[in-house]
């Protein structure tokens, strides 16, 4: 029996193809998106009980920086607001 030229081509090409068949690694685990206000946690400052002037000027720059931090977590949550009202307006 003489086999035609076009059945020897689709038996080739099935068996190329089925070489090909492995074992697939899974994808891996979807990212999750986050859509909203950063967490924000209370504004506290540091309790003070100061006994000399050198003690007054440290209490100073303990409040000054709780503050800083307070206002950077505001500041924050502003931009976050600001970009999302951006990409809100814009078609």
């Amino acid at each position: 029996m003489k086999t035609n030229c076009y059945a020897t081509g689709l038996l080739l090409a099935c068996l190329i193809l089925l070489s090909a068949c492995a074992p697939v690694q899974p994808l891996p685990a979807p990212q999750i998106i986050r859509l909203g206000c950063p967490a924000v946690t209370p504004c506290t400052l540091p309790a003070t009980s100061p006994t000399q002037n050198g003690d007054l000027l440290t209490d100073a720059d303990r409040t000054e920086a709780a503050w800083a931090e307070c206002a950077a977590q505001v500041d924050i949550i502003y931009q976050h607001q600001e970009a999302h009202e951006q990409t809100r307006l814009t078609p």
